[in-house]
């Protein structure tokens, strides 16, 4: 579904526009064309035609694949855009598709981003950035991917306005820690307020949870593999939860062997693609 911006898009009023977008996926159309589904900070998600770009003489092809950063020209239609010019930005698909792990996390990620942006205009933007930022942090190898990928669940999660609580019960607000975990309730909760079949992981998981949230590596590095991997399913199902169904690719996502320590970026670092990006707002001041 393409979405629509009340800026850009109201009246349609001008036939050609210009924007910069990740490309989510990709699907044949006919003989030499694709639809590609893109998300754009300022235009939501777009379903546009990219004409002859199966063909090998195409000069767009290589540019319109999952995972690439670029700045588009294109012309609206009735139900879909079409494609004009497209140039890159930053080429994230080839150093992500180099490596399994890497490219199943991209994929989840991805996945997530069309999910929670398919209707949902009046967050592309924080979501764009949320997901620039990750994308480019998995495509620099600047730590293990299944844990960035579980950092930008939670966080696209929490900007769609499903924010786990994983310090105050998420029920009562009564301040935590918590021993108890449920997932319909929205995260941690008070002896008073856990209901049967809440969960009780370990302290060091929760610990986990919350800076995966907040983007706290430091904490993050400190984690066990034991930790890792109870933080691996309560993301999953948390995701599951609240998109109401479970992602295709996630459970292809190759998790961190126990031998390799969750994550080791530079000190303070967070989502952001501010370095590659100097014109957009850096991600890590998304939720």
């Amino acid at each position: 579904m393409r979405g629509v911006s009340s800026t850009a898009r109201s009246g349609y009023s001008a036939k050609s526009y210009r924007t910069e977008a990740i490309v989510l996926r990709h699907h044949k159309l006919g003989e030499a064309d694709r639809i590609v589904v893109l998300l754009t900070p300022d235009h939501g998600q777009i379903r546009a035609v990219a004409k002859g770009v199966r063909r090998t003489s195409s000069k767009l092809g290589a540019t319109l694949e999952p995972f690439m950063h670029v700045d588009l020209q294109l012309i609206h239609g009735k139900n879909l855009d079409t494609i004009t010019q497209a140039q890159l930005l930053h080429q994230y698909g080839a150093p992500i598709a180099a490596s399994y792990q890497s490219y199943t996390a991209a994929a989840a990620m991805v996945e997530t981003a069309e999910r929670l942006t398919s209707t949902d205009v009046d967050t592309t933007g924080p979501q764009f950035r949320l997901l620039h930022g990750a994308l480019a942090m998995v495509a620099r190898g600047e730590g293990v991917a299944a844990t960035i990928m579980n950092s930008y669940l939670l966080r696209a999660l929490s900007t769609a306005g499903w924010a786990p609580s994983f310090t105050d019960c998420a029920r009562c607000t009564t301040p935590g820690p918590h021993e108890a975990l449920n997932i319909q309730l929205g995260g941690s909760v008070c002896a008073s307020c856990r209901p049967a079949g809440s969960r009780s992981p370990a302290p060091g998981t929760i610990r986990l949870l919350a800076a995966l949230l907040t983007g706290n590596w430091a904490t993050v590095a400190q984690a066990s593999a034991g930790e890792v991997r109870e933080a691996d399913s309560i993301v999953g199902e948390y995701v599951q939860w609240h998109l109401e169904r479970a992602l295709k690719s996630l459970r292809l996502v190759e998790r961190t062997p126990a031998s390799e320590p969750p994550l080791d970026p530079p000190p303070g670092r967070r989502f952001s693609a501010a370095r590659d990006q100097p014109h957009a707002a850096a991600p890590g001041a998304a939720p």
